[in-house]
């Protein structure tokens, strides 16, 4: 009695020092086990038990007694007493095969014979009665010292991709991304293989095939696609992306993109950006995704024929050609070249070179500049913008960014010019225009303490812009 109570006293002492709760947790099941202990000792101490009876307290006595100390032993000397932890390389299931074996060893050294008799006839039955829940204990266990993973890992096990959320002494408990939970016994993950996405470090390629007209070159289709790439925040900037010619397919060239990403769980996400991406710069460099040669289809143009009226339409909103007479709007439409973008996707960067302007027919956009934050003007149907890289040459002056799908059309520098050769009064009313809206963007630019003031009148920019289109 007097020793179950010195180990009481221990325990609750040691329970007390420690801030770790698996600990304190342990700590009290061993004061239960050693309480039940110094009660047994009691008892066989009052000597009012029958010797039978009296026999059977012993074995249950030493019993508590080995359970006890031995689980109390392990838990203050492999965790962290000051931290509210368990390490990794003594989860919980190895602490506990730990304190079996120990209490195992200890019965055969130390316990009366009958009790190592019974403990080995009892371990032979439950041998054959729970052969399956053994091998999931042991495979578990084995799982825990090698760790072929961890919890919050991403895997791929028994042919399931999900986050491990649990290891337990029977299974492992996978979360998939439709939020669903898959438990894979441990006897199956060590027969299985197991693909680990979290190590040895988080990055994880990611493969999109796309097919490409056999008319468009290699190289032109390889270029395209990796500048559509460009910026996408779901794609790690190392290693870069790279595409490869991977088939001469039947009705296509298949092209491999392998991007990089350090979020497996977005991976579907980024398979997206990537088809949409590619999409969208196919239409506007005019690389076609061929139909299946299995199916004719005669694919018409969705712009209309140049000169008509309906193309020409959104020219009539725009007040910089409002000096132009209706033929000359319609030619120059019939010029246009019809382009698409994505909503993120940036049209023109500031500061980027350019010699074209964007009329816009459907859509909205976003004007920002790199001095202030946010937008500081939005475009809607009927817009224009990038007039001044149309006529001067000029970097742009700002970026712009679809904020949703836009359609435009863009004109560019040759094409203007056939129309302005037809007419050189157009130039001094449509510089006239281009002035008054230069002012109107530089006052943003007015916090800016080394701001540059543009000192371009009508007349000075009218000769700024015969010179750039070489115009007499």
């Amino acid at each position: 009695m007097i020793a179950g109570a010195v180990l009481l006293a221990l325990v609750l002492v040691a329970r007390g020092a420690t801030a770790n709760r698996y600990v304190r947790g342990r700590l009290w099941i061993s004061f239960l086990l050693l309480a039940g202990y110094t009660l047994a000792a009691g008892l066989l101490a009052s000597n009012r038990l029958p010797p039978s009876v009296a026999a059977q307290v012993r074995v249950v006595a030493a019993l508590l007694l080995a359970v006890g100390v031995v689980n109390a032993v392990v838990a203050l000397a492999v965790n962290p007493w000051r931290v509210d932890r368990i390490p990794e390389r003594f989860p919980r299931i190895v602490q506990d095969t730990i304190v079996i074996a120990l209490v195992g060893l200890a019965a055969m050294l130390f316990m009366p014979d009958k009790i190592v008799a019974t403990t080995a006839v009892g371990a032979v039955v439950i041998g054959f009665a729970l052969q399956d829940t053994l091998g999931n204990l042991f495979a578990g266990l084995a799982i825990q010292i090698e760790k072929p993973f961890r919890v919050g890992h991403w895997v791929t096990i028994g042919g399931k991709d999900g986050m491990v959320s649990e290891i337990t002494w029977r299974a492992t408990k996978i979360r998939t991304k439709a939020g669903n939970f898959v438990v894979v016994p441990n006897s199956v993950l060590s027969r299985d293989t197991i693909t680990n996405y979290s190590e040895p470090t988080l990055d994880t390629r990611v493969e999109v095939e796309v097919g490409a007209s056999y008319d468009a070159p290699p190289n032109e289709v390889k270029q395209v696609m990796l500048a559509a790439l460009e910026g996408e925040p779901l794609i790690a900037p190392e290693p870069r992306p790279e595409v490869l010619l991977v088939d001469f397919a039947a009705s296509a060239i298949t092209y491999r993109v392998r991007v990089w990403t350090t979020d497996f769980a977005a991976d579907e996400r980024v398979r997206d950006r990537i088809r949409s991406r590619i999409y969208y710069a196919f239409r506007r460099s005019g690389i076609t995704i061929p139909y299946p040669v299995q199916v004719q289809i005669e694919a018409e143009s969705a712009a209309p024929p140049a000169g008509d009226a309906t193309r020409a339409r959104p020219f009539d909103q725009v007040e910089i050609l409002a000096g132009l007479t209706d033929d000359q709007r319609a030619r120059l439409a019939a010029a246009a070249r019809p382009v698409l973008f994505a909503a993120g996707e940036t049209i023109v960067k500031e500061g980027g070179a350019g010699a074209s302007m964007f009329v816009l027919v459907a859509g909205e956009a976003s004007v920002r500049l790199a001095e202030t934050e946010g937008e500081v003007a939005r475009l809607r149907e009927g817009a224009v913008f990038g007039e001044m890289s149309l006529l001067t040459g000029d970097a742009r002056s700002a970026t712009v960014v679809a904020e949703q799908d836009c359609q435009l059309l863009e004109i560019g520098a040759d094409a203007f010019r056939r129309v302005v050769l037809t007419d050189a009064a157009i130039v001094e009313r449509i510089a006239s225009a281009v002035a008054t809206r230069r002012a109107e963007l530089e006052q943003h630019r007015a916090t800016r303490a080394h701001a540059m003031t543009v000192d371009d009148s009508p007349q000075t920019l009218a000769a700024r812009v015969r010179k750039f289109l070489g115009l007499p």
